[in-house]
């Protein structure tokens, strides 16, 4: 039996846990909060997220002693928002990860730092990143709870490290394949938060369909010239891992960063529309590190510019849609 440590008690973590525990691994789940671990022993199902789902406690054992979840995996998922990735892991030792594979299910960046998770764990924990993986989709906690059919990308420089990962995910419901673009596939899964938040923008200032297909073609050359100048390697952008993430965040009636923007365009400030959704749209804070990137890397990014100049610098989203659709062919 795989033993495997989740960490987060989010939707993702959450689908997660159900896919890891249904193919009967052994899952120990790590949530910060007490009285949700209670409440999963007790009831079992996460209180707060994909609340209609039942665990089975034979392989799944929640607790909130991280480092006693973490000791007894061989398999370790990040599955926090980036911004409290470092607080998350901030009682465990640095050599905690020693001899294990360690998975982000993380789709953003270290604030501040303005670097990829991967590069945090190999920096402070000394994890090599052929021990590490990535998952990208195109795939929602809420389909995968319902059990509608998802695909699932693992990137890693490992390719065989990958494949037995991608055993532990196939099910009746969902697809699972490697993919040796662990870099690539981190940064389109930051930047696709950020284009979904400028569609919500856009839905929420009433523009149309038209408009977004044209924004969202737009932005394909926008992630394109961005990991030529930071990751120059040929790869197709037309796979699911890309493109097919990108779609599913854009227009999806689940992506948060959508629900976000559509906020956002409708006049919430950014406060209220982070009070009022009660869960964290990572294209907020990975807008930021894109764009810190980028003084250096001076690539054309009217996008990712509009989207930092309305969160960050308090633009009109009207007057800085009205910029951009000038820059769209």
């Amino acid at each position: 039996m795989e033993k495997v440590a989740v960490l987060g008690g989010g939707s993702w973590a959450s689908a997660l846990v159900k896919i890891l525990s249904e193919n009967k691994s052994q899952v120990h789940w790590w949530m910060r909060n007490k009285n949700d671990v209670q409440h999963l022993i007790n009831f079992k199902h996460n209180p707060r997220y994909l609340s209609g789902v039942t665990y089975d406690l034979n392989y799944v054992k929640p607790s909130s002693d991280i480092q006693s979840v973490v000791a007894a995996a061989d398999w370790v998922i990040l599955a926090v928002p980036a911004a409290f990735v470092q607080q998350a892991l901030a009682e465990l030792p640095e050599d905690a990860f020693q001899g294990k594979v360690i998975v982000s299910a993380v789709k953003g960046m270290i604030p501040k730092d303005n670097i990829l998770i991967s590069d945090h764990v190999e920096r402070k924990y000394h994890v090599p990143n052929t021990h590490q993986l990535v998952i990208a989709g195109p795939c929602h906690a809420e389909e995968v709870a319902l059990e509608k059919q998802s695909y699932l990308t693992i990137g890693s420089h490992d390719m065989n490290t990958a494949e037995r990962f991608c055993e532990l995910l196939r099910n009746r419901y969902v697809k699972a394949n490697p993919l040796d673009d662990l870099d690539g596939i981190e940064y389109c899964a930051v930047m696709k938060n950020i284009i979904a938040l400028a569609c919500g923008i856009a839905r929420g200032l009433n523009y149309g369909d038209n408009f977004q297909a044209v924004l969202v073609s737009n932005a394909m050359f926008e992630i394109e010239r961005f990991l030529d100048a930071i990751m120059p390697i040929h790869r197709d952008l037309s796979g699911s891992a890309y493109l097919g993430d990108l779609l599913v965040t854009a227009y999806s009636q689940f992506s948060r960063n959508r629900t976000f923007g559509n906020m956002i365009g409708r006049g919430y400030t950014v406060k209220s529309a982070q009070v009022e959704m009660n869960m964290v749209a990572e294209g907020y804070y990975a807008v930021q590190s894109i764009f810190e990137l980028n003084k250096n890397l001076c690539v054309a990014m009217p996008i990712t510019n509009a989207v930092y100049h309305i969160l960050y610098e308090r633009i009109s989203p009207a007057v800085e849609f009205e910029i951009l659709k000038e820059k769209f062919k």
